[in-house]
């Protein structure tokens, strides 16, 4: 092992005893480091190891990829089937209104709300890590489908629902003619046709970049979607959701904004077709409100008393569908209505290949926000409940559920509660029972008590509101991250305000190490302990010595600011410093040769002094002839960060300003040695090194010594 001498300050060897004994500088010894293998080396070495092939390796592959091999084996069927099955059927009991609501927010007709949970719920019960989550439609990622499809629409000549008389609903399955716009439409579909087939593109793309994104192992890009960024980011798509919802509370036939500030276009739309009202539509959304709004504040609150949630959704969604069909809403009053909603499956068939290129974009957002919920609310259940998921693995999960039901003309899914996978295969039977029998009599349902299910569903998003002075007070970066995610993503445009967020997440990580200041040290009374002298009380400095610390890493963004911070603590600014004493030389000549008869000349014992001494600023009012910087903060050093430290090395020893290093990190000494801001052992600079030391306590006696051997006994404590 090799010692680390050259890091640390030598014992005086002038045979002279100080008046007071001192205490030798800690010492320790480095271990020495395994020699790095070559590149390829390395490269055959990851080979062998992920491309060899074992039996045990294999079945741990397999149990690996289905964890439902794993877990099923030693589940208690006595104990936990009724549970398991009741949860399944009030959640799939829950889930059929949801479906149906949620395919409106997609822009698709019902009965693909309804296969979309179905499948998503079966493929996760597979291949899910968490036993506490159900995978099923998302309002967030509906809304950001609904957007694509209805764009695409557009894009290939598809009339939308425009004025109240237009005579266009989404019900027509006229077919339309799709000579305009990409060109990708093929000749027979129509706008319902066309539109899943744009929806289930989307899905399959997205399934792939998250499966994708598992294979190599990249599930740890969740990290940097912060709490505060993902809520912001929900809470933003919500209002976007809520406003693209009015138009059915209110019976408006209006087509959906595309392009930025869909909000404020869609809130003018509103107010400008506010006349043409349906007051059928209206009423019912009033009643249903007034409903559902009290009654799942009750679930909510007595939640730990019920063993599960009372459908009040689903009893709101039969006595609507009975009165719209008993009182010939549809007819009667022109309520827009859900329509046929057929029974059984239709045959799978592939994405539209050539629609790809028009939606990879927005399919990689929507992976990436959809992967980013289910990983939050996995980690969540599996802390609270005391088991591990894997991230990766639930990239695969999430993927295969985006990418198998997309050929059953499905759209994108993620997590939307907590159920154990027993429950959601109950689940999934209950939506079977729906799809196979039950879901033509949901033709006079209303669309808009479908809305009403989307806005108060809503309400956890928007409740976010009232927690903003609390996240003010708590943390000002999160709460301003929270702001401008959540404002760019309902004003400006939804996957925008993903991107924002990110970036706003990153620069203010950035803007932190961009206000970091040099804070100066003094040393507490009873032990050899150094804090911030404007932190705390009863602290002393050091006659002659300045002990600093810098509270963040030192690189090439923010080395000129720790510079001036630095100067600017120190009270002197060594190359301003260096100017003045070159005019002043200057100007001194100048006077010798014009005054004849006076001659100014310093004495070399004031020259001597001059340099030795730096006077700093007449605040300050003291003198320093030595600078500890301790870089216990300072979590590593690129190149420029080197450069910077051995500039202000240097700088100041041309003013007699003697700098040394403390408390530096082992990564931070690499970073030092491998930039050489120490010589060699075998160099020899004015007969002192420059060193860096374990303790600021050594370097200050350091520091204290060499000013009291070279004559300056004042400076010592």
């Amino acid at each position: 092992m090799a010692r680390d001498n050259a890091w640390c300050a030598p014992a005086e060897d002038d045979g002279a005893e100080s008046d007071q004994q001192q205490q030798q500088p800690l010492i320790l010894e480095r271990v020495e480091k395994e020699a790095g293998k070559d590149c390829r080396s390395a490269a055959l070495h990851r080979l062998r190891k992920h491309c060899s092939c074992t039996s045990e390796k294999a079945k741990s592959k397999v149990l690996d990829f289905f964890p439902i091999v794993r877990w099923l084996p030693s589940y208690q069927l006595r104990d936990w089937i009724l549970g398991d099955a009741m949860s399944g059927l009030i959640v799939g009991i829950l889930l059929v209104p949801q479906s149906i609501a949620y395919s409106l927010l997609a822009s698709q007709d019902p009965i693909y709300g309804l296969y979309t949970s179905f499948f998503s719920a079966i493929i996760y019960a597979v291949l899910g890590t968490s036993r506490h989550i159900s995978v099923g439609i998302f309002g967030v990622l509906c809304l950001l489908v609904g957007q694509v499809v209805d764009r695409e629409l557009a894009l290939a000549g598809y009339l939308t629902e425009s004025g109240i008389g237009s005579g266009i609903s989404s019900n027509d399955s006229a077919v339309l003619l799709a000579g305009q716009g990409n060109g990708s439409v093929v000749l027979g579909c129509d706008r319902s046709c066309y539109a899943i087939t744009v929806g289930a593109t989307v899905t399959f793309t997205a399934g792939v970049y998250q499966v994708l994104m598992g294979l190599f192992q990249v599930g740890f890009v969740s990290v940097y979607l912060s709490d505060s960024l993902l809520s912001g980011f929900a809470t933003g798509a919500s209002l976007t959701i809520l406003t693209s919802q009015v138009k059915y509370l209110l019976g408006l036939k209006l087509p959906r904004p595309q392009g930025w500030f869909t909000l404020c276009k869609t809130w003018y739309s509103l107010l400008v077709n506010l006349g043409s009202t349906n007051i059928c539509d209206l009423v019912t959304s009033l009643v249903c409100l007034l409903v559902l709004i009290p009654t799942k504040e009750l679930n909510d609150r007595f939640k730990a008393k019920l063993k599960a949630p009372i459908p009040f959704e689903l009893f709101v969604v039969i006595i609507a569908t009975l009165a719209s069909h008993f009182g010939h809403f549809d007819t009667a009053y022109g309520s827009s209505v859900a329509g046929v909603i057929p029974t059984g499956f239709l045959a799978p068939q592939l994405p539209l290949w050539s629609l790809i290129p028009n939606v990879a974009v927005d399919a990689f957002s929507i992976a990436i926000v959809g992967f980013a919920i289910t990983v939050s609310l996995s980690e969540m259940f599996a802390k609270k409940h005391g088991y591990a998921v894997d991230a990766n693995q639930e990239m695969y999960a999430i993927g295969f559920c985006n990418i198998l039901p997309s050929f059953f003309r499905c759209f994108t899914t993620s997590s939307t509660g907590c159920q154990t996978q027993v429950s959601g295969l109950v689940s999934a039977l209950v939506l079977l029972l729906v799809l196979l029998v039950i879901a033509p009599l949901f033709y006079s349902l209303q669309k808009c008590v479908l809305a009403v299910i989307i806005v108060v569903n809503l309400r956890g998003a928007l409740r976010k509101f009232a927690d903003v002075p609390r996240m003010w007070r708590v943390n000002r970066v999160d709460a301003s991250i929270w702001l401008v995610t959540m404002a760019t993503s309902s004003l400006v445009n939804t996957e925008l305000g993903l991107l924002v967020g990110v970036l706003a997440s990153a620069f203010c990580v950035l803007g932190r190490t961009q206000r970091v200041r040099v804070c100066e040290l003094g040393r507490a009374a009873a032990r050899e302990h150094y804090e911030d002298l404007t932190s705390y009380r009863g602290l002393r400095t050091h006659p002659g010595v300045a002990v600093f610390r810098y509270e963040a890493p030192i690189y090439y963004a923010n080395q000129s600011l720790f510079k001036k911070s630095l100067y600017d603590r120190v009270g002197l600014d060594p190359v301003k410093e260096k100017t003045r004493r070159l005019k002043f030389k200057k100007k001194t000549s100048e006077q010798e040769e014009e005054v004849a008869d006076v001659t100014y000349r310093k004495p070399e014992k004031d020259e001597a002094t001059a340099a030795a001494t730096v006077t700093l600023d007449e605040k300050s009012r003291r003198s320093v002839r030595s600078v500890v910087i301790d870089c216990s903060a300072i979590l590593f050093l690129d190149t420029a960060g080197v450069n910077a430290l051995k500039e202000v090395r240097k700088d100041y020893e041309d003013l007699g300003v003697t700098v040394v290093l403390a408390q530096c990190h082992t990564s931070v000494r690499d970073a030092l040695e491998r930039g050489g801001y120490c010589p060699d052992a075998g160099e020899d600079h004015g007969g002192e090194r420059r060193l860096v030391f374990f303790t600021i306590a050594d370097a200050v006696r350091y520091v204290q010594n060499l000013s009291a051997a070279n004559g300056d006994c004042d400076t010592k404590c």
